[in-house]
């Protein structure tokens, strides 16, 4: 994949966190409740894991809580154990995924940190060199 593909896919999500709105339904409760299918690569009863459908590297997976969590700002105290296990289910599809030189995981939050579904997911990215900083 080329830079100037990368960069353009890059404009296009933070273009789509500047125009997403919480609140709702969103395509992930939908695909963690199984209305929309998805390839799963990954699923326990507190989350799932697929490939993102507009992947920004090599390799990109989504883990999402079957909890909808709106966002990382909004999570409760409570929320901690799931918190914790959404890192590492991350840890467990990257090692799957074979990222043995390293990954990166991230988590959106809000507007400005390019959230474009309001439903909490880390990202895992990887199988490529990865800038410093990201943003």
């Amino acid at each position: 994949m080329s830079v100037t593909c990368c960069r353009a896919n890059m404009a296009d999500e933070t273009a789509k966190a500047q125009l997403a709105q919480p609140g709702g339904d969103t395509i992930f409760g939908k695909i963690t409740r199984k209305e929309i299918p998805a390839k799963l690569i990954y699923e326990d009863d507190q989350c799932v894991a697929f490939p993102d459908i507009s992947p920004q590297a090599p390799t990109h997976i989504l883990v999402v809580p079957k909890k909808p969590i709106v966002q990382l700002s909004k999570a409760e105290d409570s929320d901690a154990a799931l918190l914790g296990h959404l890192l590492i289910v991350a840890k467990k599809c990257a090692e799957q995924a074979g990222l043995t030189k390293g990954y990166r995981i991230v988590i959106n939050d809000g507007p400005e940190g390019g959230q474009s579904v309001y439903h909490l997911h880390i990202h895992v990215l990887g199988g490529r060199g990865l800038q410093w900083p990201p943003g």
